[in-house]
């Protein structure tokens, strides 16, 4: 998942899924960066991190 560290990604958390510019993957978060804002998610939680097309 590095490869994708810079680039635009869909995260999905099941009942939820997050856009933004993927900033940092660590060992117990994932860091974005969106439009709103910084979005910090736990990666316990994370059911699949994608680029986005288009």
């Amino acid at each position: 998942m590095v490869e994708l560290v810079g680039k635009v990604v869909e995260v999905e958390i099941g009942d939820m899924s997050y856009t933004g510019k993927l900033i940092e993957i660590g060992e117990k978060e994932v860091h974005l960066e969106s439009e709103s804002g910084w979005i910090v998610i736990p990666v316990e939680n994370i059911i699949f991190i994608r680029e986005k097309k288009g």
